[in-house]
């Protein structure tokens, strides 16, 4: 597979949205129930998706920046990833709309962007 046709996508969730927020004041029992639905959700539509799937990718947690000055805990709105397979920049992104991300769990958005070649190489 060449890079032309692989595309990184982001999920993107913030701790503090109102999406967020909302999801938190839920009764435990009711947030419970919507987390399992969403896992589901999200397993079948990984398995609808799997030959498109080429790094499953996964949940990201606490985030470490490091740079010139240093190493220091940042914070960001980066929820998880995954690498897919696509004809074009369009038919990849389309892979995730009503995503479980954003249509059953609080996540904002999915940002999907084309992995490309080296240069040089």
């Amino acid at each position: 597979m060449s890079h032309h046709d692989t595309y990184l996508a982001i999920f993107i969730g913030s701790k503090n949205s109102p999406r967020m927020m909302e999801w938190n004041a839920l009764p435990e029992a009711e947030r419970q129930a919507r987390f399992e639905r969403g896992l589901a959700a999200w397993k079948a539509w990984n398995e609808r998706h799997r030959d498109a799937i080429v790094g499953m990718g996964g949940p990201l947690g606490k985030t470490r920046q490091v740079s010139p000055q240093g190493i220091e805990d940042v914070v960001n709105e980066l929820a998880g990833f995954t690498i897919v397979k696509a004809d074009s920049h369009v038919a990849a992104a389309k892979l995730f709309e009503n995503h479980p991300h954003f249509k059953i769990f609080p996540g904002e958005s999915v940002e999907v962007m084309p992995v490309l070649p080296i240069p040089g190489e």
